[in-house]
């Protein structure tokens, strides 16, 4: 960045403010499962991963960048770019193409993953590199790969990482497909939304391996067997991100809701139940079952990866309420 007469005070204001976001992150218990993200958190300058976002306003996005010469701008640049929100940062025909992530949500996450020493960490969807350079402030550059397939996002995040002072391995190419000359993996993260579980994720890890993903609205956890079978919960938290891109996964089409309570369509648990079944449940039959349950939380279902096969599952992988996945 170009150097201005209120660099010094912006570097202060972004040291003030990223640590107030680790407070906040900690009173919402995000660090609970893992403490030790709270150092990289207060370590990692989110403000040189995100030089520039869009905010929504009613006049359409209004873009901050840290360039402006007003120094009103540059302020409210960076104290936007500590709140504990997503930031939308990269826009194509008014459709989100990457964004930064909430930060608590990726604290959360990171925790939920369970690292350890000498883990070799895979993330899918560099986003800004924020995520990859959390994870190597933890693990080391050598130990974390992260792939997207936009070869601008890839360019930015590794543009970013440098003027940060971190250089993991960050490769351009289809996340579905993993990076297999960097296998094999401990730990797989994915940073963007899928409709299944990657056959070639599990191939690229090591026997106990953890895979963090989200699917319909919820973030899987599954523990990898061997080669072809990995299986595991939800967490309880809602998780919303960009799908994964690709030339063969088209995004989802609108489902129709005629016939469901009111209750139903705003309730988050039950759009969940209802992303989750797409294709298998029709809403009337997803709304049957969700009140039948007791309109169970995201913590009771999980998926199993069995060989040519997954599939979603209430309760039990092998229980009554089970639903293909692709």
């Amino acid at each position: 960045m170009a150097t201005h007469p209120l660099d010094k005070d912006i570097e202060e204001l972004a040291a003030s403010a990223r640590a107030a976001l680790v407070r906040e992150i900690e009173e919402s218990g995000a660090f609970a499962d893992d403490p030790a993200w709270k150092e990289a958190f207060a370590a990692v300058p989110r403000h040189l991963f995100v030089p520039y976002y869009y905010v929504a306003g009613p006049g359409g996005y209004e873009r901050r960048w840290g360039e402006s010469p007003d120094p009103r701008v540059r302020e409210s640049w960076v104290t936007g770019a500590y709140e504990d929100v997503p930031l939308a940062t990269r826009l194509r025909d008014g459709e989100l193409l990457s964004s930064s992530s909430q930060p608590s949500l990726m604290a959360l996450m990171l925790a939920a993953l369970r690292v350890s020493e000498g883990d070799r960490v895979l993330e899918i969807g560099a986003g800004t590199g924020y995520n990859a350079a959390l994870l190597s402030y933890r693990l080391g550059d050598e130990r974390v790969t992260t792939v997207d397939l936009d070869p601008e996002i890839t360019e930015a995040a590794r543009r970013h990482l440098a003027a940060a002072g971190y250089h993991p391995a960050v490769v351009t190419g289809d996340g579905a497909r993993g990076v297999p000359e960097r296998a094999p993996f401990d730990r797989i993260m994915a940073t963007c939304q899928l409709a299944s579980v990657p056959r070639a994720w599990l191939a690229q890890c090591r026997p106990g391996a953890r895979i963090l993903t989200p699917l319909a609205t919820g973030l899987a956890v599954l523990t990898v067997r061997d080669a072809a079978h990995a299986e595991g919960n939800f967490l309880q938290t809602p998780a919303f991100f960009v799908p994964l891109r690709g030339a063969d996964r088209p995004g989802p089409e609108p489902v129709p809701l005629g016939g469901v309570p009111q209750r139903a369509r705003t309730s988050d648990l039950f759009r969940f139940l209802l992303a989750l079944t797409r294709g298998t449940l029709d809403p009337q039959e997803a709304y049957a079952l969700w009140e039948r349950e007791g309109r169970p939380g995201r913590e009771r279902y999980g998926v199993t990866v069995g060989g040519e096969h997954a599939w979603a599952w209430l309760d039990e992988p092998e229980g009554p309420y089970a639903w293909p996945l692709p």
